[in-house]
């Protein structure tokens, strides 16, 4: 892992940060490219993107806050201007909200405009994806003997403490990795903490890789077919259900915690993503 890649001074380039614009760059390039086929105002591609992104930030973070109440409580200043600490569909549905007020305040069509954020937001988050896998924020999966596991020992978040409550949960999974006695050993250490033993021997599934990957592919598959899914409205739906059901399935490799009915917060939170794109096409095929 490389989460810092260039010090020239006072100034860090990091590699979150830099997947982070690549991935708006990206999303830009698709919304432009859609404004001018649909011989829209391209002015307004950048306009809603920097609203989407500024309200994303602001929802992730609100998210956060709300599933760490107790955390917050205890160091709100520090939470709130922390960079860490962004939940995905927080960010998803605060950048909506942004997005869709700007679009009914300039009076645009609203439906075309979400089949362009369907398509701009997918290849979006795939590219900020591989932000966090260079970073090793903790946002990787279990263990794994498969043959293209990763080490997240230079990470941002060491596998020794993103996993700990994993394995705290899966005593059968701690004794089989050895987790308790290889954590203790402390092998060395880097500005983002301590490094164990645990860290630089255990490879851990580079989820962050998957979710890269089947974006990318969901992305092609709806850039693909644009044109065919109609009517207007249709392409964000779709969206909603291939967005949702691959981080449903991601899911079941990563780290977090269960909450209710044997699923993670954002399986939860997936599942109603995917109703929400039935009942729209639901609605979309009656008008």
């Amino acid at each position: 892992m490389r989460p810092i890649l260039i010090e020239l001074g006072p100034i860090t380039l990091y590699s979150y940060g830099l997947m982070m614009a690549l991935g708006f760059m990206a999303a830009y390039t698709v919304l432009h490219k859609e404004h001018k086929r649909l011989k829209f105002n391209v002015d307004y591609a950048g306009t809603l993107l920097i609203i989407g992104l500024v309200c994303g930030i602001v929802g992730a973070k609100l998210l956060f806050i709300i599933t760490e109440w107790s955390h917050f409580l205890q160091d709100p200043v520090g939470m709130i201007f922390s960079p860490a600490g962004l939940v995905w569909y927080g960010g998803f549905a605060g950048g909506l909200i942004g997005m869709f007020y700007y679009i009914r305040k300039k009076r645009l069509p609203i439906l075309q405009y979400l089949d362009m954020i369907g398509l701009g937001g997918m290849i979006g988050y795939a590219v900020g994806r591989l932000g966090c896998h260079f970073a090793g924020d903790g946002d990787y999966g279990i263990p794994t003997e498969l043959p293209w596991g990763t080490i997240y020992a230079n990470g941002t978040v060491k596998p020794t403490t993103a996993a700990a409550d994993y394995f705290a949960r899966n005593p059968e999974a701690a004794e089989k990795w050895n987790y308790q006695e290889l954590a203790a050993n402390i092998v060395d250490a880097d500005r983002f903490g301590s490094i164990t033993e645990f860290d630089t021997t255990v490879a851990m599934h580079p989820t962050p890789v998957y979710e890269f990957i089947m974006g990318v592919i969901v992305f092609f598959l709806l850039w693909k077919f644009r044109a065919m899914l109609q009517p207007a409205g249709m392409v964000f739906s779709v969206y909603l259900l291939l967005m949702a059901a691959q981080r449903f399935v991601i899911e079941f490799w990563r780290l977090n915690p269960v909450v209710a009915l044997g699923l993670s917060q954002a399986q939860l939170f997936s599942i109603l993503i995917f109703i929400a794109g039935l009942i729209m096409i639901y609605v979309l095929k009656q008008r």
